[in-house]
């Protein structure tokens, strides 16, 4: 849900705040799977339940950091990105992604939001950073930091 008073005409009031925080997000073994399987990234520390256990040095299989990063629009959309007055939101790109911590299969993410810039293009475009700290049930650093790009349509 959008913070009051956040709309499309406000946007810029809101660049360096905080826009909320999603739901919790389980990223279980199957989902893994399900995400190895459409990008056929098989990588045995993603897949093989019991060679992650005897070989890997986080004690299982983890999440793809690009699982993760997928997950960000699903989160985003909890915490009301997009202003009211908005009709589309396009993904424009990122300025910066890195991975920190690795997600072990079960365990329990969110994501974080803060508009750090929002540039007005014309036509009722408006160009909009947002910083993803997605963090990690019980964990003391977050699994990614990213900043996206995304044009909004009024």
């Amino acid at each position: 849900m959008a913070l009051e008073g956040y709309t499309l005409a406000t946007i810029r009031d809101f660049v360096g705040k905080e826009l909320g925080v999603s739901d919790w997000v389980t990223v279980d073994q199957q989902r893994i799977d399900a995400f190895a399987d459409c990008t056929g990234d098989h990588q045995w520390i993603h897949v093989d339940v019991e060679r992650a256990k005897r070989e890997s040095p986080f004690g299982g299989t983890i999440a793809h950091g690009y699982l993760t990063l997928s997950l960000l629009p699903m989160m985003q959309i909890q915490v009301g990105t997009l202003p009211e007055g908005v009709t589309a939101g396009i993904n424009y790109g990122a300025d910066r992604i890195r991975f920190i911590t690795p997600v072990k299969a079960g365990a329990r993410i969110r994501d974080r939001v803060t508009l750090v810039n929002a540039e007005e293009k014309g036509g009722g475009r408006v160009l909009i950073t947002s910083r993803h700290t997605v963090e990690i049930e019980g964990e003391e650093k977050p699994a990614l930091i990213a900043d996206t790009l995304a044009m909004l349509l009024g």
